[in-house]
């Protein structure tokens, strides 16, 4: 496997484009198509929030139903969530002029929104914003970075990841971007992330890599504990990597999986370290656990904690709070035997042993939780088990943020 530059575009087959169609804002480009010279196969992954934006909806049904997708229109400032047969109207209409101007079924066109929730978004706009990119679509990396930008709303930089891996002698490559940055808790993956890849894989294996891979990658990183109604993650194949198709759950289909899980693992990061107001990327790895599940319960607890959270941006090792979110998980396990560790590029450090503190140096902790990403490390010393969850500081700048976020 290997780490290449780009997004989207990486894979063969794919195109992309992006505009300021003027949708909420005035000073930057706010849509974003994506669009593939063949019918793909399509996985996804949407919120398990009761309140799902006109766009999840309108996705589960290509996904469900279609089972493949040819293009996909994304557009940034407005959620179109909580807008009634009105807001199923747009999605109904963004199909209908990618019918019209690319000649994509409309049960082949997938439809993202991202933004304020509640308005209605102007059809208008988004036509002459399909009509502005649909000539303008280009298999290039500037036009895939051109699209990674536009999704932004909160995001302070755009979030691309790619890579290469050999399947039966053929290069594959594993292309995706994304955006978010608050209203990040996921409960089955988060924000909005689009994934596209050449591999020839069937339907089936294709979607269940997505959904074991999501629970390890999107479903473990949280900035605000705010689970968003327009949750998607979506992948796309389009197979023209020329791979002999993976039909069973052999040696390439374990490589493909490496792979999917690299980008989105990579994504996931740069979502939970562009957090709103974030100066830092906080990491927490539970080691020693007696199951993955465990692990995870309690990895989650800590990184969501708004105390702990706090104490990350103060460069303060109160490690309290962090045996405290661990005591509330609803994971059981031994406060008497659990040794905790800080690690950053400024080195690492041993705080905590059998459940009681060291002596360390404040100094140094301080220094090492000053980095722009910082681990925790958490050891049970129950079994083998481990796992990882993302997140970030929690800054006044969220606050500021999210206090006048409609404005």
């Amino acid at each position: 496997m290997k780490e290449i530059k780009g997004g989207v575009t990486a894979a063969k087959g794919f195109q992309a484009a992006s505009t300021a169609a003027g949708i909420k804002y005035k000073d930057k480009k706010d849509m974003a198509l994506i669009f593939c010279e063949v019918p793909c196969r399509v996985a996804g992954t949407f919120t398990q929030n009761v309140v799902k934006a006109a766009p999840v909806l309108w996705d589960m049904h290509v996904v469900n139903d279609s089972r493949q997708a040819q293009a996909v229109v994304i557009n940034a400032g407005i959620a179109n969530a909580c807008t009634g047969e009105e807001g199923m109207g747009i999605c109904h209409a963004t199909a209908r002029k990618i019918k019209d101007i690319l000649e994509v079924p409309m049960d082949e066109v997938l439809v993202a929104s991202t933004g304020v929730i509640g308005k209605q978004i102007p059809l208008d706009r988004i036509v002459a914003g399909i009509e502005a990119m649909a000539p303008a679509l280009s298999d290039t990396l500037e036009s895939g970075l051109g699209a990674a930008r536009a999704i932004m709303t909160t995001d302070t930089k755009e979030k691309e990841a790619a890579v290469t891996v050999e399947l039966c002698g053929k290069t594959v490559t594993i292309g995706g971007m994304c955006k978010g940055s608050g209203m990040i808790h996921p409960n089955m993956c988060t924000m909005l992330s689009f994934v596209t890849t050449d591999a020839a894989i069937s339907q089936e294996l294709l979607a269940k890599a997505l959904r074991c891979d999501v629970e390890d990658t999107y479903n473990m990183i949280s900035v605000d504990g705010d689970t968003s109604t327009n949750d998607t993650c979506l992948l796309l194949a389009s197979g023209m990597a020329g791979n002999v198709e993976i039909t069973e759950e052999n040696e390439d289909y374990q490589l493909f999986c490496e792979a999917l899980h690299f980008v989105n693992e990579a994504l996931a990061k740069k979502m939970a370290g562009d957090g709103e107001g974030a100066t830092a990327l906080f990491e927490v790895k539970v080691v020693g656990a007696q199951n993955k599940e465990q692990a995870k319960i309690l990895s989650r607890s800590v990184v969501s904690s708004n105390l702990t959270k706090a104490a990350i941006y103060g460069h303060d090792a109160n490690w309290g709070r962090i045996l405290c979110a661990m005591g509330y998980a609803g994971a059981p396990f031994d406060p008497d035997k659990v040794d905790l560790f800080f690690e950053s590029a400024a080195g690492s450090i041993k705080i905590v042993e059998n459940g009681v503190a060291l002596d360390f140096s404040e100094e140094q902790a301080t220094q090492i939780l000053a980095q722009e990403a910082v681990t925790a490390i958490v050891d049970l010393k129950m079994g083998d088990a481990s796992a990882t969850a993302w997140g970030c500081d929690l800054t006044y700048d969220y606050v500021k943020i999210n206090a006048d976020y409609r404005s």
